[in-house]
C-alpha cells in the first residue's frame, strides 16, 4: 500500500503498483521514499511510516531499502522555508544522541517540507500501559533514569521538547544492553531558545493533559518539560488521565489516593517536586 503525499487528497490509499494517486492524480514518487501509512497528524503536519530505497549519492544514508519516518510540513511562505531548514539542522544535531531517532535528511517538494528520521520499532509507553497495566515503582525509577539524561542533553542545546507524554516515549522492540533505554520521539512541537529574550507570547501547543501552567500561558521554559515528565509518571502509575488526578477545590495533586499500591517517600517527594505550580519551587534542571 502506498499513501498519497497530497495533504488534501480525498482517497490517499493506493496499491503499490500505482505511480499516480487514484484519488487525486498526484504523483506518488517522493524523492526515494514510498509512504506506507499515516502514523499521526497534528497542527504541525503529518507523520508517515515510509520505505527508503537505496541511495547511491549519500553513503551516510542506509544503502539498503529500510523503514523510516517521514514528517511532512506545509511551507506557506519563504520565512516558513527558512524555519524549516533551521529545524532540520537542529534535528540533525539532536539525532546524534542514542535515545533520539537519527536524522537522515530534509528536502522540499511541491510546497511541502519533509524531514526523514530513523524508524524505532517498539511500543510507546501508552501502548505498554494499555497492554501490561499500571507501572510499579521500579519501572517509574527506570523511566526517570532513562529520560532525565535525554532532557538534559536537549536542554543543553537550547531545545524545549514541549510534548513529553507516554505516547512520545518508545520502548524498543528488541533491546540489548544500553539499547534497552527509552527513546524520545516527535520534536514537532519543540522550541529552540534564542539567546535574545522572547517577550512575545507564543502559540500554546502541546498535549493539554501534560502541559505545565506556564506553557499553557504561552511561556514554556526548560522546567516545563520536567513538569510534563512528572505528569507522565503519574499517568503510568495510576492509569488515569492527569486531568482526573488534580483536586481543583484544594488546588493540589491527589495522585497518591489513586494508586493501587503505595510508593516510597523519596519517589513521592520527587514527583511532587516536579509538579510544583510555581517555577521557583520546581526542579530547575534535569
Amino acid at each position: 500500500m502506498t499513501y498519497c503525499p497530497n495533504p488534501t487528497c480525498p482517497a490517499p490509499h493506493n496499491p503499490d503498483s500505482a505511480q499516480f494517486c487514484l484519488g487525486c492524480g498526484v504523483g506518488l514518487v517522493l524523492g526515494r521514499y514510498q509512504l506506507l501509512k499515516l502514523l499521526g497528524q497534528g497542527g504541525f503536519g503529518k507523520t508517515f511510516l515510509a520505505l527508503a530505497e537505496p541511495s547511491s549519492k549519500d553513503s551516510s544514508v542506509h544503502s539498503v531499502s529500510s523503514l523510516c519516518v517521514v514528517k511532512q510540513l506545509l511551507l506557506r511562505e519563504a520565512e516558513s522555508s527558512r524555519r524549516f531548514q533551521a529545524e532540520a539542522q537542529h534535528l540533525k544535531q539532536l539525532g546524534t544522541h542514542p535515545q533520539i531517532p537519527s536524522f537522515w535528511e530534509a528536502f522540499e517538494q511541491d510546497g511541502q517540507g519533509y524531514l526523514v528520521q530513523s524508524y524505532i520499532e517498539g511500543q510507546t509507553l501508552e501502548q505498554v500501559l494499555a497492554e501490561e497495566g499500571v507501572f510499579g515503582e521500579a519501572q517509574i525509577w527506570q523511566v526517570l533514569n532513562d529520560l532525565l539524561p535525554v532532557l538534559q542533553f536537549i536542554h543543553d542545546r537550547k531545545v524545549i521538547h514541549r510534548d513529553i507524554k507516554p505516547a512520545n516515549l518508545i520502548r524498543p522492540a528488541r533491546p540489548s544492553g544500553k539499547d534497552a533505554r527509552l527513546i524520545l520521539v516527535d520534536f514537532g512541537a519543540a522550541k529552540w531558545v534564542h539567546s535574545t529574550p522572547n517577550v512575545r507570547q507564543e502559540t500554546v501547543i502541546g498535549s493539554a493533559e501534560y502541559v505545565a501552567p506556564e506553557q499553557a500561558r504561552g511561556k514554556a521554559v526548560f522546567a516545563s518539560d520536567l513538569y510534563s515528565l512528572g505528569l507522565t509518571c503519574l499517568h503510568l502509575l495510576t492509569g488515569l488521565s492527569p486531568f482526573d488526578l488534580f483536586d481543583p477545590v484544594n488546588h493540589t495533586w491527589a495522585w497518591q489516593q489513586a494508586l493501587t499500591q503505595p510508593v516510597s517517600e523519596p519517589l513521592a517527594a520527587l514527583l511532587n517536586h516536579l509538579l510544583q505550580n510555581a517555577l521557583n519551587q520546581r526542579f530547575q534542571s534535569a
